[in-house]
C-alpha cells in the first residue's frame, strides 16, 4: 500500500479519526509551528483570491479567510472533510487536484498542506496548481521529511525512506519542473510521546504502516521525537 493509493487515501479520510490522532500529537510541541510559517508565506503575497487543495477539516483555510480577508475556496476529495470545513464557514467543495474545476490564472495563491504525497499523478497535480495561478502567483506546499518522528517510528520498525512522493528530500525537484523559483524553510521541533501506548496510537493512524503498531514494546518514561517539516514557496513567472 502506498500513500498515493486512491483507495487507501479514500478509506483513511472517510472519517477524521486517523487525522485527528496524528494532529493531536503536536499540541504542546516544542519549536515553531509549521502552520505559522506557511501562513506567513501566504500572507507575504497579499493574496485576494486563494485556493486550498486537500483542505481537510478547514482550520488553515478558515484562518486565511479570517486574518487576510481574502476570497478563498477549498477542495478535498473527502466528503467528510468538506463537511467539516463548511462547518467552519469555509467555501469548500469536492474536487481533485489532478483536474481542478477552475479557469486558468484565477488565484493569487494556492495552498497544498500535507497532501501532495497523496496525489497519484503528482506532476499532473502540480501542473494544475501552476495553471490556476495568475502570473506571479505563489504555491505554498507543506510536507514532512522522510525522517519525521523517526525516533517513534523506529520502535515499530517503520522506515519511510523513498516512500513519500513529495517530501523535504525531493520536494524541490518536483516543484522546479513547474515553477522557476522555489524556496523553502525547514521547520524542526520536538513532539513528546508520554508512553508506549501513544506511540502505538500514532503508528496505528499511519495510512500505510498501521499494522506495525503492535511491534512497539513497552518502555518507561516518555519519548521525544523530532518534528521535521518543510514549507515550500514556489512562485510562477510574473
Amino acid at each position: 500500500m502506498r500513500l498515493d493509493d486512491p483507495a487507501a487515501v479514500s478509506a483513511q479520510y472517510t472519517t477524521e479519526v486517523g487525522l485527528e490522532a496524528r494532529r493531536s500529537l503536536y499540541v504542546g510541541g516544542e519549536g515553531e509551528d509549521p502552520r505559522d510559517v506557511a501562513f506567513a508565506a501566504v500572507a507575504e503575497v497579499a493574496p485576494r483570491a486563494v485556493l486550498e487543495v486537500g483542505c481537510g477539516p478547514g482550520e488553515f483555510a478558515s484562518r486565511i479567510q479570517r486574518e487576510l480577508g481574502c476570497d478563498l475556496v477549498a477542495i478535498d476529495t473527502s466528503a467528510r472533510m468538506v463537511e467539516l470545513a463548511r462547518e467552519r464557514g469555509v467555501h469548500a467543495r469536492i474536487g481533485d487536484v489532478q483536474q481542478l474545476p477552475f479557469e486558468t490564472g484565477v488565484f493569487d495563491c494556492v495552498v497544498a498542506a500535507w497532501m501532495l504525497y497523496h496525489v497519484t499523478d503528482l506532476d499532473r497535480g502540480v501542473a494544475e496548481l501552476a495553471r490556476v495561478l495568475r502570473p506571479g502567483g505563489r504555491l505554498v506546499a507543506v510536507t514532512n521529511s522522510e525522517r519525521h518522528l523517526q525516533e517513534a517510528r523506529d520502535l515499530a520498525g517503520v522506515d519511510m525512506s523513498g516512500k513519500l512522493s513529495f517530501s523535504r528530500e525531493n520536494g524541490e525537484d518536483t516543484l522546479r519542473r513547474h515553477f522557476p523559483t522555489v524556496s523553502w524553510l525547514d521547520v524542526n521541533g520536538w513532539v513528546t510521546f508520554p508512553d508506549a501506548d501513544a506511540v502505538r496510537r500514532y503508528v496505528a493512524s499511519m495510512i500505510t504502516q498501521s499494522a506495525k503498531a503492535s511491534r512497539v514494546a513497552d518502555f518507561s518514561g516518555s519519548l521525544r521525537a523530532g518534528r521535521r517539516v518543510s514549507v515550500f514557496a514556489a512562485d510562477k513567472v510574473a
